[in-house]
């Protein structure tokens, strides 16, 4: 790797040896991937992805605390992914105690590091950080250090912004130092898809059950996808974002995307079209039998897979204020014909606390109360994460969700009529 005369400097110790330590961090990181230099971050803020106080993450208060103690602060304000606790959540005596006594006792400490290192501010929690009410949304083309897998495939592919799919930790080191190696997604020839990815679906495909199908298929490749746009159209609007949000996420949780194209819909598709697209790519074609084949092939975990579900969680990554309202609007409907007053299942809608407090001066927050859902900011995966919630049956219908904990998945309309009207 080539380094400038200022990023040697450092290197060699010229602001200090926690600064000279974290240059090398990059530097190695870098050289792992072959990356031909550094570059300069140029987005405003950073967002960093531990945000959770885990008891045994000792080595990562260590490492924060060695950086504070040399006035080595972060070189961008960031924003968080979500906190893990919220007592409004359902939760029994013994979840509650393992949560607060043995897996999260060290949250209010690593918050308080968090808030000295450079945290926007006591709301900044959120893996949907790109949203409007929260703040942190990158424009197109600036340079990122970013690690939550569904805000960094979001911000490449909806935003056209440029950041690598990288680790926890290094999202912060990047931030310190100001530059990230310059390899994959970065670079021009990094953001080409060798995949070619044909809708031919009969109906508009659900977000997180596409976004799985070709996230398991490309894994860590770039796909371009053709014939989305009939279903999305082509403008970038609150609903095509929403959809989006949720595809992107199971394309790099069910796989490892970190970018893709969608054709007359996404920046760079709209601007080069097909010559995103390299010789050679391969082909994949998703009818209506492929996304059944797909859901078909979701493992349930349950201790007893035909358990009745005890507990819904939407919203990961974190709900819009868009899929709030419209969901407010299928609750009401789905209770209406059922005859119910209230959700028969307790139900849990997820989103940023900015994105909340813009909810609660609407309308539709009084409404949605009255069906009995429970509004939170936590991230439903931390919560997952409780032993003891491996035997719960807990219903979803994020892929991400699927994927790291023991929920079952089910589509859009099947969470509807579960918690409205009941059922398996």
């Amino acid at each position: 790797m080539i380094l400038t005369q200022e990023q040697q400097a450092i290197l060699d110790g010229s602001k200090g040896e926690t600064m000279a330590k974290v240059m090398k961090t990059l530097v190695l990181y870098g050289d792992a991937f072959e990356a031909e230099k550094l570059v300069p971050i140029t987005s405003k803020y950073n967002h960093l992805v531990t945000s959770f106080g885990l008891k045994v993450m000792s080595p990562v208060y260590d490492l924060m605390q060695k950086i504070l103690d040399a006035g080595v602060a972060s070189g961008q304000k960031f924003s968080v992914d979500p906190r893990p606790l919220d007592k409004n959540v359902p939760a029994n005596f013994l979840q509650n105690l393992i949560f607060n006594k043995f897996m999260y006792s060290k949250q209010d400490f690593y918050e308080g590091q968090l808030k000295e290192l450079g945290l926007l501010d006591d709301k900044a929690f959120t893996c949907a950080c790109y949203m409007d009410e929260v703040g942190n949304k990158p424009q197109r083309g600036e340079v990122l250090s970013w690690a939550e897998s569904s805000a960094v495939v979001y911000a490449n592919s909806v935003l056209g912004a440029r950041c690598n799919r990288n680790s926890g930790i290094i999202d912060i080191m990047g931030s310190i130092v100001g530059y990230v190696p310059y390899f994959g997604l970065l670079t021009d020839e990094g953001r080409r898809a060798s995949w070619v990815v044909r809708i031919e679906t009969t109906k508009k495909p659900e977000a997180q059950l596409l976004g799985s199908a070709i996230g398991m298929k490309v894994m860590e490749d770039v796909p371009y996808i053709v014939g989305l746009d009939k279903w999305l159209g082509t403008e970038l609007d609150d609903a095509a974002c929403t959809y989006l949000k949720d595809f992107g996420a199971a394309t790099a949780s069910n796989g490892a995307v970190g970018l893709y194209h969608i054709e007359n819909l996404t920046p760079e598709a709209k601007d080069f079209g097909k010559e995103l697209i390299t010789e050679g790519a391969r082909e994949y074609v998703i009818d209506d039998a492929e996304l059944e084949r797909v859901k078909a092939s979701y493992p349930v975990i349950w201790k007893n897979p035909d358990a009745s579900p005890k507990l819904c969680f939407m919203g990961c990554p974190h709900m819009s204020l868009e899929q709030l309202k419209s969901w407010t609007d299928k609750v009401e409907t789905g209770l209406k014909e059922s005859g119910n007053k209230k959700v028969v299942i307790p139900t849990v809608f997820t989103a940023a606390p900015k994105v909340l407090e813009a909810f609660n001066k609407t309308e539709y927050s009084e409404r949605l109360k009255k069906c009995g859902v429970i509004t939170s900011y936590i991230c439903p995966l931390m919560y997952m994460n409780n032993p003891l919630c491996k035997t719960m049956p807990v219903i979803t219908s994020s892929n991400k969700l699927r994927t790291y904990t023991s929920a079952k998945y089910m589509t859009d309309d099947e969470i509807l009529t579960a918690i409205t009207k009941g059922g398996k």
